[in-house]
Parts: structure tokens; sequence; C-alpha cells
């Protein structure tokens, strides 16, 4: 398993093999994280570009700099040969190579109907089967969208937090009642397994998956490289989820935080709400997201201010007071200092 939040500085997470077996030359080498693909028959194109995307982008950020790929990559499961085409990946990966990461792109089973012929299919449970061993081989899985549905069918979200597409939330809870199900969330991490949400959320699940195994730099540096940072309104506070989620208690003080952006709350709070003390939950907060506490936390509010800078009709003075500023003149500092983009913001900075 990979370290969770640990860079990749050398594109290695594992040592040489022990000294034992160094003479068996077909076994001495530097380990890749490898990321195992899992594609079933009929999987989501878009979900499918967007994982091969994203590795892509952060293998390219850092051959660019002239260093070692972060992760290795192979293709398995019934729609391999469909999935490889479309990848246009290279692979350096040894067949016999366990992963250290399964990711599941999303399927197509956008029905209840659909989902209850899916998980009856063979190759549904051939993949059921590659997952469990997978997992009890130390690997992580990730999921999105319905793909989910294919993890939860495994036995491997039992007793854990997990988020799926939100309209077949009903239908998961009566599969699977032995998972806490969280549907407002867009990504989340629970020990070894992350899921994302409905559609594009396979996008930011990756986002946290390169945030957490290479690092938040190169996450960010990939969301830039894609042009993420031009999505509408909601992508602004998608980038710093994909920073949280490298931490699965900096994540909840995020997601405790936003439900109480309308009021003001210490950092000690939200520490606590985290379920860690002032010190440890700074240091993990910087690690990482980069930012301190405070500054966390003022993101957060610039975020949400800039949200409804763009989708409502809400005065300077109105919005500050929903994201917990009693002065509009500290709100407009800050988004001043963000370098808030759109034609709304740029006229609230000027004022």
């Amino acid at each position: 398993m990979l370290s969770s939040g640990k860079a990749c500085t050398n594109g290695s997470s594992r040592a040489f093999i022990p000294a034992s077996v160094k003479n068996d030359i077909n076994r001495v080498y530097f380990a890749l994280p490898l990321i195992d693909v899992l594609v079933l028959e009929g999987a989501s194109a878009a979900s499918v570009a967007i994982t091969f995307d994203l590795i892509g982008a952060a293998n390219g950020i850092r051959a660019r700099a002239g260093r070692p790929p972060c992760f290795d990559v192979k293709i398995s499961g019934s729609g391999a040969s469909w999935a490889t085409r479309l990848a246009r990946l290279s692979s350096n990966s040894v067949a016999s190579k366990p992963a250290d990461l399964v990711i599941v792109p999303g399927l197509a089973w956008t029905d209840e109907q659909l989902v209850r012929d899916g998980l009856q299919r063979r190759d549904a449970e051939m993949a059921r089967k590659a997952l469990r061993a997978a997992f009890q081989s130390g690997a992580e899985i990730a999921s999105s969208c319905s793909a989910v549905f294919l993890v939860a069918s495994a036995g491997l979200l039992d007793a854990r937090c997990a988020t799926t597409t939100w309209w077949l939330a009903p239908l998961f809870r009566q599969l699977f009642p032995k998972v806490i199900l969280d549907t407002d969330a867009m990504v989340l991490t629970d020990g070894r397994v992350t899921t994302a949400g409905a559609a594009m959320a396979q996008l930011d699940m990756m986002l946290s998956i390169i945030a957490r195994h290479a690092g938040p730099d190169l996450a960010d540096s990939c969301a830039r490289f894609l042009l993420l940072d031009q999505r509408q309104s909601q992508s602004r506070y998608m980038a710093l989820s994909f920073l949280a989620a490298a931490d699965e208690r900096v994540s909840r003080a995020e997601r405790w935080a936003r439900a109480r952006l309308h009021r003001t709350f210490s950092i000690s709070e939200l520490a606590k709400a985290a379920g860690l003390g002032a010190r440890t939950f700074a240091r993990r907060c910087e690690r990482a997201t980069g930012l301190s506490p405070v500054r966390f936390v003022q993101k957060l509010r610039v975020d949400k201010a800039m949200e409804l800078l763009e989708t409502t009709r809400f005065s300077l003075g109105e919005i500050a007071e929903k994201v917990g500023y009693s002065d509009p003149s500290t709100l407009r500092k800050l988004l001043h200092r963000e370098r808030t983009s759109g034609a709304r913001a740029s006229r609230a900075v000027r004022k």
C-alpha cells in the first residue's frame, strides 16, 4: 500500500527487493506504484478517459520536469481491450506485480434495473473476486458513480463511509444497509477505500488520489494543466476538496467547516471536529493542502463567496454575512488577495 500523502520524490514508493533475492535479476527493480484500472464492458467512456487523462497528466508533468513518473498502469476487466485502445498509455508494469491501487471507473448503470442486472453479470462476479484479492493483498480501492455498487457488492464497504451517484442512493441503501452512505460528499476516503459521486466526480477522485500519493502540488499542477480552474463556480471549491481529501481528518474538517461558513468558529473547534489536537491538525492541514488552518478556512469562505457572487444577486455585504464576515471590506480584501476572476467578483474587488 502506498503511504498516505507521501510525495513521489523518486518515482518509487518502495525500496529495492531484499538482498536475499537480489541475485534474481528479474526481481531487482525499483517498483513504481502500480494502478490497475479495472474496466467492465459498458463502462462510462468519459469516466475511463478521465482516469487515463489524469494519470497521463501526472506522469507527463513529472517527465517535463526531468523526473521519473509517479505511476505505472495496467488495465484489467472485461473491457480491457477497449480501454487499452482508448487510453493510448504505455505501461512498463510487470504482469505478475500486485497493484497498489485498483481504480474502477464509473459504469453506465444509470437506473435501478441496470444496476441489478449489471451486478448479476459474470464479468461483475469476476471483478468482485479480483477486488477482494487485491484488497486482501493490501491494495487500495477507488470507484465512482455506479461502480461503487460493484465495490459494495464485494463486501469492501461494509461499516465504511461511502458516497455514490445521488439518484441511486435509495437502491444503494436497500442493497447495502451496512454501508454508511453520505450522498452529500463528492469524494470520500475511509481507510483503503475511496468512493466518489456522480458524473464528473471521477475527475475529483483522480485528483484526490494524485494529491494523496504524489503530493498536493502535483495534483494542483494537473488541475491547472487540464484547465480545471476554468470550470464554472463549483470547481472553485472542488479544487480545495481534492487537496483536503489527501487526509481523511482534514477532509472531515472541510465538510464540517463548509456547513458552518455563515458563522465564526475557532481553529480549535475545527480541529476538534476533525478529532485532532490543534497542533496536529495544523501539521496535517499544511501537509494536505499547503495552507495553514487560518488560510484554509479563509479559502473556504472565499470559495463560497465566489460561488454566491456568480450565481446570486446578493450584495457583497449580504454575501459577507453568509460566509462569516461582519465587515464586507474584509471579504473584499480576501477576494483581491485570491485574484478572483469573473465579472461580478472583479467589480466587488474594485469597489
